[in-house]
């Protein structure tokens, strides 16, 4: 099992959130994952933060490589937009396929995927 752990549960974990100790215990399992859209959402501030300690960390998590299948980013956006999911931004999306494309488990506490979920076949805690 690999858990691709989405930048909003990374933001609770530095701020000592309710979902610290459910990421310490899957960073003990070691069976988290990140990419390299999800690193490009946290390194900045962390560099802003004088973090440099925590980028090392974040860098030698396993990194998913992102192959996007444009074709299904439109069909994903297209399902949403059906649904009434409005404003799910692209790297959501390129998240979500990620996600499928590697049969990773996604951790995240973004509401937009808790409603995609219900339309589209993914896992999701």
């Amino acid at each position: 099992m690999n858990l691709l752990v989405d930048s909003s549960v990374w933001i609770d974990y530095f701020r000592s959130g309710k979902n610290s100790e459910k990421l310490d215990n899957y960073i003990d399992l070691n069976i988290i994952c990140i990419n390299d859209l999800i690193l490009a959402e946290l390194i900045p501030f962390l560099r802003l933060k004088s973090q440099p300690q925590v980028i090392e960390l974040l860098n030698e998590i396993s990194k998913i490589p992102i192959s996007i299948d444009w074709s299904s980013i439109i069909d994903y956006q297209t399902v949403c937009l059906q649904n009434g999911i409005n404003k799910v931004g692209i790297p959501d999306l390129i998240i979500l396929d990620n996600v499928i494309q590697n049969d990773l488990i996604l951790f995240s506490l973004d509401k937009h995927f808790a409603l995609i979920h219900r339309h589209i076949n993914f896992e999701i805690i």
